[in-house]
């Protein structure tokens, strides 16, 4: 697995030496912008519209654009300076909480970590010291000359790293709109509403979920490459004429029943001379 960090996790006078692993990767399907006469990638310039005039890199700079058309020029040397001054290499873990306490909408983005030489004595002691305790450190990192906060817990016998938002990067719930305050709903229709949740309830088993477009759009571009033309299939709907709550949660719950009731498909009993040989 691909090093992409080296440095050290941090707490009080510990110090553990480690490397960074991406824990997960994107498989979108990317896909390239042709001219549609000749089948040729299109380029995309750096122009400035001012001077109509197409820019090299040497000719760019970067700026924050501190109110509309007015902005602040940040030269090169400055930015590599400040990442100097604010890049110490370390996973600080500042505290340890539970983490039922930090909510989803936090956590952005995975990383498993790997004692680097010297640190798996210290790496076993903190994996352990997590799982005994069943906290999680909260801990700040540089990276990409951003400070991220993460979390730093076990997972599958593994430290794994989750970079996740401060808290003014999390968009206040109150802002969204057309959110009802509060219905009136129903006893029944509450008791109807779980009942169904509890039908579909079930252990969690991620292998069982499947990215059907990104699976489609694959057999597509196969099937393009060699030649043939292929019909996307439409997902089937069910069609239904039910019109308030009630009634679909009704048909919701009907409908889960049937499919919990359909037969296992039969094994098949294997042939004499099979269980003579097992025999």
């Amino acid at each position: 697995m691909h090093t992409i960090w080296k440095g050290s996790i941090s707490f009080g006078l510990v110090n553990i030496p480690i490397r960074l692993h991406s824990a997960t990767e994107d498989k979108d399907i990317s896909l390239r912008t042709l001219h549609k006469e000749c089948h040729t990638p299109i380029k995309y310039e750096k122009v400035c519209p001012v001077c109509n005039k197409s820019l090299d890199k040497d000719e760019l700079v970067k700026a924050f654009e501190y109110t509309k058309g007015k902005f602040v020029v940040l030269e090169d040397s400055e930015l590599e300076e400040l990442k100097k001054v604010n890049e110490a290499r370390a996973v600080e873990i500042v505290d340890f909480v539970k983490i039922e306490e930090i909510d989803p909408i936090y956590f952005l983005k995975s990383y498993y970590l790997s004692p680097n030489e010297g640190g798996s004595k210290a790496y076993s002691l903190l994996r352990k010291a997590l799982e005994e305790s069943r906290k999680v450190g909260i801990a700040k990192i540089l990276i990409r000359s951003k400070e991220q906060l993460a979390v730093v817990r076990v997972y599958q016998n593994t430290l794994v790293m989750e970079t996740i938002y401060y808290p003014d990067e999390v968009r206040s719930a109150g802002d969204v709109p057309n959110v009802p305050a509060e219905e009136n709903i129903t006893q029944k229709e509450l008791d109807t509403a779980v009942m169904l949740i509890d039908q579909l309830t079930t252990e969690f088993e991620p292998g069982k979920y499947h990215d059907a477009y990104r699976t489609a759009l694959m057999e597509l571009i196969e099937s393009k490459k060699n030649g043939r033309t292929v019909t996307p299939k439409e997902r089937d709907v069910p069609e239904t004429n039910v019109m308030d709550l009630m009634a679909a949660l009704q048909a919701s719950i009907d409908n889960t029943k049937v499919e919990t009731k359909k037969p296992a498909a039969k094994k098949k009993r294997a042939s004499p001379a099979k269980e003579k040989k097992k025999a």
